[in-house]
């Protein structure tokens, strides 16, 4: 996991650390007020002092991340699931980069899982885009590009995102073709609140925009691999249900400090079984068969190309079932799960009956939605 120091001027802004800023970003997270409530979880058994002289040692991002990171996803995983899998690693080349584009249901931990994935398994970590609106305290800054996490603007005048989309373009294929690093990157603004998986067409684009000559070559230069995560227990799931349901009646505003709550909660609350399947690499060959169309069209059947990749191979668990049984009132996937199974679902979507302000049917409808869209997601991208 051995960080390059290649810095380029243009891209100081949204980069992450390099080796030789590691020794200070651990003398800020240690000297941090809230280090003890993090040291805490992450290394439960061990004495306070000793966490923070041993961060303090830290000198790269590699023994950051084989030190801190590693042990921080050990800990969510042993703590807050019931079983960790993922498939499809022998897809991958080691000595190739790749440009991961995943579907986005956790804040931190769906980019976190796959690096966990890749460094337990001999493979180079890859950098990832962290939005600039969840680098909200210093410590999650530090941390953040600690951990290869780089910035990603949102918002602003459609000139400022035109500007901040071209540089994160280039600075992508920087990363990819030059520093030889891969990348990591959400298939959309935004976590996915009602459970549908969809890649932004604007996201291709902004792929393609750093090499506008040849719409071909642009995107097979990246080797975009599509990754899916799936969670049993949805993180922030009745987060997300009160989300929808505000934003039928009204333009959502995020809370202060919501993105960080929804960071912790995502960490420490249950998830029951979770999967992570990286999927085939799509092909120059693959691109051809769109060569033919113009440039919108050209982006749009990438994303779906995408999306088919994301969504077939999402891990169904028995919560997606009960869902779709009970939002649509049928006994089909009834096999699929059991009574108890089906008893603590219930439990779960029990919990809304506490926000007795709210329409109590339309919150279980959204609720029920988030775990039976994937069903239909995955039903369809297996049909094409």
């Amino acid at each position: 996991m051995a960080a390059t120091d290649c810095v380029i001027s243009d891209f100081e802004n949204i980069r992450p650390y390099v080796d030789r800023e590691i020794p200070a970003a651990m003398e800020r997270i240690a000297a941090s007020e809230l280090f003890p409530l993090i040291a805490s979880y992450v290394f439960p058994d061990r004495n306070m002092e000793e966490v923070r002289s041993h961060v303090r040692g830290i000198d790269s991002i590699g023994r950051f991340q084989h030190e801190v990171m590693s042990v921080v996803n050990e800990q969510v995983i042993r703590r807050s699931m019931t079983e960790f899998s993922y498939g499809g690693l022998d897809r991958l080349d080691p000595s190739h980069r790749y440009l991961f584009v995943s579907n986005h249901r956790d804040i931190m931990l769906d980019s976190s899982l796959l690096q966990y994935i890749l460094h337990v398994n001999g493979h180079e970590t890859s950098e990832i885009t962290f939005g600039a609106n969840l680098m909200c305290h210093p410590l999650v800054i530090d941390i953040g590009r600690s951990n290869k996490m780089f910035r990603v603007e949102r918002g602003g005048s459609m000139k400022d995102f035109y500007r901040s989309s071209l540089l994160n373009s280039e600075y992508i294929r920087h990363t990819i073709t030059r520093k030889r690093q891969s990348v990591w990157i959400a298939q959309r603004n935004g976590r996915t609140k009602d459970g549908i998986d969809r890649t932004e067409p604007g996201l291709v684009r902004m792929f393609a925009s750093s090499m506008p000559g040849d719409k071909l070559a642009s995107l097979a230069e990246l080797n975009i691999v599509p990754v899916s995560v799936s969670y049993e227990w949805e993180t922030c799931d009745i987060l997300k249900t009160l989300e929808l349901y505000e934003s039928r009646f009204t333009k959502y505003v995020k809370k202060p400090g919501e993105d960080l709550n929804s960071i912790l909660t995502g960490m420490i609350s249950d998830k029951g079984h979770v999967h992570i399947e990286i999927c085939e690499p799509i092909g120059m060959d693959e691109l051809e068969e769109f060569a033919h169309q113009t440039s919108h069209e050209y982006v749009k059947s990438v994303a779906a190309l995408i999306d088919r990749r994301i969504n077939a191979a999402y891990h169904l668990h028995p919560n997606n079932y009960i869902a779709f049984d009970m939002r649509y009132g049928t006994k089909r996937y009834s096999a699929r799960y059991t009574d108890a199974q089906k008893e603590s679902f219930c439990g779960r979507l029990g919990e809304l009956a506490r926000y007795e302000d709210c329409d109590r049917e339309l919150l279980m409808d959204i609720f029920l939605g988030i775990y039976a869209n994937p069903v239909k997601s995955r039903s369809n991208a297996i049909s094409l």
